[in-house]
């Protein structure tokens, strides 16, 4: 069964900062709450076809996956694979203009293997509370740098 989860937040901030804040791979760690670690494989900035590894905790499971970055237009689109882990994913960020500020979109989608095959339905209502915590976490950060 595939996963795919779409979240999305309106961040009172100019699109162009909002996307190039949460398109850097280096920021991650700051907004992603399950995110533990972010490394370059590839040299900045980023790029169709750059690397970056994560390490992240999920469902009480500790995974290292690195993501290619497969499309990327600034202010507009971001869409990475997985190039490495321990399932096929794809996160797409998009950025659009909004009354005030913009709309930040996040949706991850993939075909869970292993032991996440079995509790996909489950592990679609945790990824989808976890996108909620992390695009609100990442809202807080850019409007309390605002002020």
């Amino acid at each position: 069964m595939p996963v795919d989860v779409v979240t999305e937040i309106v961040i009172d901030r100019p699109r162009e900062q909002v996307a190039a804040y949460a398109a850097d791979p280096s920021h991650a760690p700051d907004w992603y709450v399950n995110l533990d670690s972010v490394e370059w494989r590839t040299p900045p900035p980023l790029h169709v076809g750059s690397r970056v590894a994560f390490v992240a905790r999920f469902l009480g499971r500790r995974l290292e996956y690195t993501y290619e970055v497969v499309s990327f237009e600034p202010g507009d689109l971001l869409v990475m694979r997985t190039a490495e882990g321990p399932f096929p994913m794809e996160t797409t960020y998009t950025w659009s203009d909004a009354a005030r500020g913009t709309t930040m979109t996040l949706r991850n989608r993939g075909e869970p293997a292993g032991f996440a095959k079995v509790g996909a339905r489950m592990m679609a209502s945790a990824m989808r509370r976890a996108n909620r915590k992390d695009l609100a976490r990442l809202k807080s950060l850019l409007e309390a740098a605002q002020s």
